[in-house]
């Protein structure tokens, strides 16, 4: 078992056996316990009510912060032509055809979104044991895989997540950088609330929101009240 380092021991006390804290008191006890030398992410783990092995109760989807993640997102467009061109305006970081194929072939990956047009989806194809693993293979249900260059890549830009339950029915995402604002943060967290209820399968019978965490890359998870899902700063607060 991996020992944890004295900063995190400490934060672990600071929460209160058996407490869920609202979600305005979870950012802020993650924001505190964050003192590292880098601006540490800050991420929300949500166990979901459903079955994750029935088709029919699988969540997956993609969704815009409002907020940003905080990262600055690195793209690679597969296109040729015009929608080349229509990718490098947008600010795609890197565009090909079958030369950047080959590149993805002989292992490069550094980018953190792939977009491709479906005329060149043939020759992506070959490269599904690369990318597939990674979550990088562009998929026309996540927005990737279309002709609409300018606005994929700015979707990817502008803080474009995808989200997928997994085995445990857990969804794991990021809701920015502890630096954030309080209020940035709980944005985002409303709108991945209001994104996963909106996606709530219609066979999922039962509690919805089972649990959630607030953590950030070197603090301990702090539980959330699942129940508080609207108005998540307390009247009369300053953030």
């Amino acid at each position: 078992m991996r020992k944890r380092g004295r900063r995190y021991r400490e934060g672990q006390e600071k929460i209160e056996p058996g407490k869920f804290y609202s979600p305005y008191e979870a950012v802020k006890l993650v924001k505190e316990f964050a003192a590292s030398g880098f601006d540490e992410t800050f991420d929300v783990a949500i166990r979901l009510g459903v079955d994750p092995r029935r088709a029919d109760q699988m969540v997956r989807g993609t969704m815009i912060l409002p907020s940003g993640t905080g990262k600055e997102m690195t793209v690679a467009v597969f296109a040729v032509g015009e929608k080349a061109t229509e990718a490098e305006e947008a600010g795609a970081d890197y565009v090909g055809g079958e030369d950047l194929v080959e590149k993805v072939k002989e292992g490069w990956t550094d980018f953190d979104t792939a977009i491709a047009t479906p005329d060149v989806m043939s020759l992506v194809g070959r490269l599904g044991k690369t990318l597939g693993p990674r979550g990088l293979m562009p998929n026309p249900k996540s927005g990737t895989v279309t002709f609409d260059i300018e606005r994929a890549v700015r979707d990817a830009k502008g803080g474009k997540i995808e989200y997928r339950v997994d085995k445990q029915a857990n969804v794991h995402l990021v809701l920015g950088k502890v630096s954030f604002e309080v209020e940035e943060l709980l944005e985002n967290y409303q709108a991945v609330l209001e994104e996963l209820l909106r996606a709530r399968p219609a066979a999922a019978k039962g509690r919805f929101l089972e649990s959630i965490t607030f953590s950030g890359t070197m603090s301990p998870a702090v539980p959330v009240d699942t129940s508080v899902t609207r108005d998540l700063i307390p009247e009369g607060v300053a953030t």
